[in-house]
């Protein structure tokens, strides 16, 4: 275990926003706090709407109310509210109304900026324009948009409609976007033209064009200039987002947003599984909005004089987070389009210094990406403004996250590695920036949720790789898989009746630190031992000559499963470091667990978020169907995946 541990300056303890809620409340440290958030999660949910001064048009008579079971529970009850309220109209006037409220940065370098006044007004014009469509409460309208500032507006003009908002990754493939419409039951669609890409016009509408042959639900199509300022259109349910949003009601007239209950549907964030129908999980305006404004001002430390910026697409969940976490903190928020290494790997930090970001958010893929790139940490760009980072959806390796703290940072910012998903909308797992934070940590349990690392009897287990669980609901809860009650109940509650089953495996360190292995279906059993994949990627990833790797389990007549690795070089690597790579697994984990096979390729299968797809490496690796690759960037290293294993037959 590495001994590399972030210790909180005094100052930041001091001025951390979690700080003001536990003193508000009398409590001396994050622990007591932590104790009390679950052991009254009413009364911790209730302080954030109170601290975060989140507005409520009719007040909840009760906070949660668990009567229909654990599975079902219903938050802020009687109250009524529309998130637009929280997150754009509040700033939108006063002092505020002037203040920047997005910012957007195209791979050319080019800018743009919409101050909270600039964003309401657009968001107004918008919302005009889709109810003039017949676009109204409950219609769901979906987004197929790269992070552009248009995607922002319609965000809250959808919410303000009451309409139901569908994130689409802007990367999918007609199949892939038309399954999700016809889940959703699209009403109406916004895309982008196209976006461009390591220099490339991508083009995204004829693959919406494509899609809506079998999607006989959608009426308008809604088409933005992205790339071209004058696209065409020329069918009847086609309209330009410019004339959508101009000449519709009179100059300057307000358009009040909807109020709606606190349980009507938000969003729906649709998980990108390697196969079966995608889930689409319900969110709702109200337990939204609370627990994604608790995570980014607590654990993020994220007010209105910060930055935001989170390195993501719209059809991810950190896409709606970054906006309505951002937006519902004050912050200015970032976007940016394209690819982060572009024109080279110091694009993220050139990113950080022209716009003065205070939360920069990442993968760890990402960061391996930056490192191999072979130039000094952070370049010659200045970092200063940095306060925090923020971490997301894969394990890191000790080796990229100390580089990324101690080498790039100097050791001055927290990482703040959160766990969650598209389900939770939210975090499971997070440090805070007034605690010590050890290599690789998720901290521990996050403010309100009731957590726990168990073994198949649901027995709490530490120091040892357990199932992560959540023993009580929390408000951003997804309410159901739209359309398929019975598949939430499957997924997520029929392992341990009356507890939360995430999917990941965890750790619990004798010291109390929190460590995330890998989804729990992703382990392998190796001779009756079950290892993550995490574990042996970490020492990969330790050799000087790799700079990411992947491993998977494959039958094994003799072990029940062996291990199978693959790796990337490092720039200006070039010898074929296999042979080592296996004794060195063999070393650090002992004999039984030496990989079967370890091979080199110039590149993993990803997402346009950086995450590696496991599970497309392990279909490809033993010759089968990868299924859904419509989240891939590069769905052509399955095929260096296929001639590696090829050549070892």
């Amino acid at each position: 275990m590495t001994d590399y541990i972030w210790q909180p300056a005094p100052a930041h303890i001091e001025q951390a926003n979690v700080t003001r809620l536990a003193r508000t409340h009398g409590l001396s440290s994050l622990t007591e706090l932590r104790r009390r958030s679950v052991e009254d999660i009413g009364w911790y949910w209730d302080a954030v709407v109170r601290d975060l001064g989140l507005p409520f048009r009719k007040p909840y008579e009760r906070v949660v109310d668990l009567s229909a079971g654990i599975e079902r529970p219903e938050w802020f009850l009687g109250g009524e509210l529309n998130i637009v309220d929280a997150c754009l109209n509040r700033w939108a006037a006063g002092a505020s109304a002037a203040r920047p409220a997005v910012v957007h940065e195209a791979e050319d370098g080019t800018t743009r900026t919409l101050t909270y006044l600039e964003l309401r007004q657009e968001a107004e014009r918008v919302g005009r324009g889709l109810r003039s469509l017949g676009i109204g409460k409950g219609d769901a309208v979906a987004l197929f948009m790269p992070m552009t500032p248009e995607a922002v507006i319609a965000c809250y003009a959808v919410a303000g409609l009451g309409a139901v908002l569908v994130p689409l990754f802007s990367g999918f493939a007609p199949h892939a976007v038309a399954s999700r419409l016809q889940d959703a039951d699209a009403k109406a669609v916004i895309v982008a033209d196209a976006t461009v890409r390591r220099g490339r016009e991508v083009a995204m509408r004829p693959v919406l064009d494509e899609a809506l042959e079998s999607c006989p639900t959608v009426e308008h199509v809604i088409v933005v200039g992205n790339v071209d300022d004058h696209p065409k259109v020329s069918l009847p349910r086609e309209t330009l987002w410019s004339d959508l949003s101009a000449g519709v009601g009179e100059p300057g007239e307000a358009h009040d947003a909807e109020t709606l209950s606190a349980a009507d549907t938000l969003l729906l964030a649709y998980t990108s599984g390697t196969s079966g129908r995608p889930k689409g999980a319900v969110h709702t305006h109200a337990g939204f909005l609370v627990h994604i404004a608790s995570m980014v001002a607590y654990s993020f430390d994220v007010g209105p004089d910060d930055v935001f910026c989170w390195i993501t697409d719209m059809g991810w969940i950190m896409g709606p987070v970054s906006v309505f976490g951002a937006h519902a903190n004050g912050a200015t928020l970032v976007l940016y389009e394209g690819s982060p290494d572009v024109p080279d790997t110091n694009r993220l930090w050139s990113l950080v210094e022209r716009h003065q970001v205070t939360m920069l958010g990442v993968s760890p893929t990402l960061i391996r990406t930056v490192r191999a790139g072979g130039r000094g940490a952070g370049s010659d760009a200045d970092l200063s403004s940095v306060r925090t980072l923020g971490s997301t959806g894969e394990p890191w390796d000790p080796e990229t996250y100390e580089w990324l703290a101690r080498d790039v940072f100097g050791g001055r910012v927290p990482v703040i590695n959160v766990s969650g998903g598209t389900e939770v909308g939210g975090a499971f797992l997070a440090p805070y920036p007034v605690e010590p934070i050890r290599s690789c940590s998720l901290g521990g349990p996050a403010l309100g949720m009731d957590v726990d690392v168990v073994d198949d009897q649901a027995r709490p287990v530490r120091g040892k790789v357990g199932e992560l669980v959540c023993r009580q609901p929390w408000p951003s809860m997804t309410r159901s898989v739209w359309k398929d009650d019975s598949r939430y109940l499957e997924a997520y509650w029929s392992t341990f009746p009356g507890i939360w089953r995430h999917g990941d495996f965890a750790l619990v360190d004798d010291g109390g630190q929190w460590f995330l292995l890998g989804r729990s279906d992703d382990v392998m059993n190796v001779a009756g031992k079950r290892l993550a994949p995490a574990e042996v990627e970490a020492i990969l990833i330790g050799h000087p000559a790799v700079a990411e790797a992947a491993v998977v389990g494959v039958p094994d007549p003799k072990k029940g499963e062996a291990i199978w690795a693959f790796w990337v070089p490092r720039d200006g690597a070039h010898e074929d470091v296999s042979q080592q790579l296996r004794e060195l697994v063999a070393a650090e984990l002992g004999k039984p667990f030496t990989p079967g096979l370890v091979r080199g390729v110039s590149q993993l299968p990803k997402t346009r978020s950086a995450k590696i797809l496991r599970r497309a490496v392990r279909a490809a690796a033993m010759g089968s169907d990868p299924g859904d690759l419509s989240s891939a960037e590069n769905p052509d290293a399955l095929d260096e995946i296929r001639a590696a294993v090829a050549r070892s037959a």
